[in-house]
């Protein structure tokens, strides 16, 4: 692992595998397609950590069953410090509170739009 390479944290459901709001704590939905292509160019330039509230074990074997525990550093539930999180429940805010509780009052998953 490269330590002057900044840390981005990547959510598991909705980011890396076909999730699409039907949790089952049991069960990791597929890789997406383009998944691996994604984390192979991005940990080139960044040291990536795998960000999900699943069960951690059960992640990493996820993991390592599609082939894509070679790009990650870490897992964690926890978010620890870090250049920026990709997430698909997130919304950025940019300075101004107004605009912000607009989005969030406004956002929808992009699979929900």
């Amino acid at each position: 692992m490269d330590y002057k390479k900044r840390v981005i944290l990547i959510d598991l459901d909705g980011v890396l595998n076909e999730y699409t709001g039907n949790f089952d704590p049991n069960f990791i939905p597929p890789a997406k397609e383009e998944a691996e292509e994604f984390l192979k160019d991005l940990s080139q330039d960044f040291t990536l950590k795998l960000f999900t509230t699943r069960n951690l074990l059960l992640a990493g074997q996820w993991l390592s069953d599609n082939g894509l525990d070679k790009y990650f550093a870490d897992i964690t539930n926890i978010k620890v410090p870090c250049y920026l999180i990709a997430d698909d429940r997130c919304v950025c805010f940019n300075g101004s509170y107004k605009d912000f509780k607009d989005k969030i009052k406004n956002y929808k998953v992009w699979f929900r739009q």
